[in-house]
């Protein structure tokens, strides 16, 4: 019996044991869909993450002031000073290197806004803003237009809103773009509403006001402010330079003294996104380690089965080898039929796991706008676990097969 006769005998018994392969394919998709079914919807989450970082770039960094208090020894050496309005300002005009500039200031992280008798929650982020703000934020306006340089330099009292918020305000029925709101007790005419953002930000970005930098100002009062500036350099190879040269400047302004630690901290963009790669790496680790328990319990399941196989079949084998099947050749068989069982359960788990994967992604993607991802290196590594979970299970029933003595075998009832 050469070994393209013993493939056929093999898929002849599988396809002779309909229910029987049937239910252990099924053991096998199972484990081959909790595999490849987590790290899809690992990297169905990244994808959409990543796509909501790409229009903010790698190549912008942020100046801001730090939030907490520097210790050393357990004690206060030092607690950073805001970055006040008139460093923003000079810092802008007085760098150099070839970027976009932005400044902004958060006036209030819990705002409430009116229209007529409508108001929001007190959830509203009032935001005061330069003409650079949207471009270097990627920021798109769907309706009516954004803040320019000319509402800025008069004050005008001028507002851009987040859609969430015109969507509690007006809901749908009038237009927001020439509506007249108040923030924080002023008046502010809408001139244009952002497109939605998303929920990467838990969506506090759909519910901002955006208003003019000296607005911003005035709707604090006496209340001291701190600003953030952010950069965008043109070339992303460039952004080394300009942080060192940012920092340096900074410094300057802030009256740092040498060999003092910054008074303020620099944010990248791309730091964020190394960070949730980090993070789906461990939790790819974890789904792994679930997906192998899982597909360790299909394969003694599918070794006892075999083992079943093996003893139903004794006559068989005994048949077999008083023809002159060689102990390799019975294992050859029992080794093909396991593998082909485990490739069946495997191709269905792989559909039912790009299906399950993706339909977590999504779902987890509360803006319902995750991205469908076909993670060709799992699928293949999923083929390559079931042959392996195949082989595991079936050597040591084709092992035992091929050791039976064939007298005893044709006397076995």
């Amino acid at each position: 019996m050469d070994l393209l006769e013993n493939i056929r005998e093999g898929l002849r018994s599988v396809a002779g044991n309909r229910l029987r392969t049937i239910l252990t394919a099924l053991i096998i998709a199972l484990g081959i869909t909790s595999l490849v079914g987590t790290l899809t919807a690992i990297d169905g989450i990244q994808a959409s993450l990543n796509s909501n970082f790409e229009g903010l770039g790698a190549n912008v960094f942020n100046i801001v002031a730090r939030q907490e208090v520097r210790r050393f020894g357990g004690r206060i050496i030092q607690k950073d000073e805001p970055i006040d309005y008139h460093e923003a300002i000079t810092f802008r005009r007085r760098y150099k290197y070839k970027a976009t500039i932005s400044i902004s200031t958060l006036v209030s992280g819990a705002g409430q806004v009116k229209y007529g008798s409508k108001k929001t929650n007190p959830n509203v982020q009032v935001v005061g803003i330069d003409d650079a703000y949207l471009t270097v934020k990627n920021y798109k306006v769907g309706q009516g237009r954004p803040i320019n340089s000319g509402d800025i330099d008069n004050a005008l009292t001028v507002a851009v809103i987040g859609n969430e918020l015109a969507n509690t305000l007006f809901q749908g029925k009038v237009n927001p773009v020439g509506q007249l709101i108040r923030v924080l007790g002023s008046q502010f005419r809408v001139v244009g509403v952002l497109e939605k953002k998303g929920s990467l930000t838990g969506g506090g970005d759909d519910r901002v006001v955006l208003v003019p930098l000296e607005n911003a100002r005035q709707l604090a009062g006496e209340r001291q402010l701190t600003f953030d500036i952010t950069a965008s350099v043109t070339e992303i190879g460039d952004q080394e330079m300009a942080i060192g040269e940012a920092t340096g400047l900074m410094r300057l302004i802030r009256q740092d003294r040498l060999g003092q630690p910054d008074s303020f901290d620099i944010e990248r963009a791309d730091a964020l996104v190394k960070d949730i790669e980090e993070t789906t790496g461990y939790l790819r680790w974890g789904g792994f380690g679930i997906g192998a328990i899982t597909l360790l319990g299909a394969a003694i399941a599918l070794m006892n089965i075999m083992l079943v196989s093996v003893t139903e079949r004794t006559r068989e084998i005994g048949i077999r080898k008083s023809l002159g099947a060689t102990p390799m050749r019975i294992r050859q068989q029992f080794l093909i039929e396991a593998i082909v069982i485990c490739i069946l359960g495997g191709l269905v788990g792989i559909m039912l796991s790009i299906a399950i994967g993706n339909a977590v992604a999504f779902g987890i993607s509360s803006d319902g706008e995750g991205r469908f991802v076909l993670p060709w290196l799992w699928m293949m590594l999923g083929l390559l676990v079931c042959v392996a979970v195949g082989l595991f299970s079936g050597i040591y029933p084709a092992i035992r097969a091929s050791k039976l003595d064939p007298i005893d075998a044709l006397r076995y009832e």
